[in-house]
């Protein structure tokens, strides 16, 4: 049995920050950046808070079945979690999205590969 590749995107906002946490954010920024996102298995934080306070947390895991793909998504949104917390930071507005690659139709390109 193959491996699917479930990307798991954990979305949500911070609250409350304290111009300590929003100016450690800001330093940080650069590694960040929302035009570099990489789905990751640890997960890949993306915000930009000149624009708004909105997080995405982005993760690259792997189901052996379509029914393991809920545990993958509470995976990812647990460990956002975790992250936010070990760090400090409050948040709202938790969303959990998940894309199962294998179902994912193939552009042109792929199309013209495959054949």
């Amino acid at each position: 049995m193959s491996q699917r590749t479930i990307r798991v995107t954990v979305r949500g906002a911070f609250a409350d920050l304290t111009g300590d946490q929003r100016a450690a954010l800001v330093a940080g920024q650069a590694a960040h950046d929302f035009l570099h996102t990489v789905y990751t298995p640890e997960g890949h934080l993306t915000y930009d808070l000149s624009v708004r306070p909105n997080f995405a947390f982005r993760f690259a895991l792997e189901a052996a079945e379509e029914k393991d793909i809920p545990t993958a998504a509470t995976e990812a949104e647990l460990a956002a979690i975790t992250w936010l917390d070990e760090h400090g930071y409050a948040y709202k507005d938790v969303k959990v999205q998940t894309v199962d690659m294998s179902q994912v139709p193939l552009g042109a390109r792929g199309r013209k590969r495959d054949r």
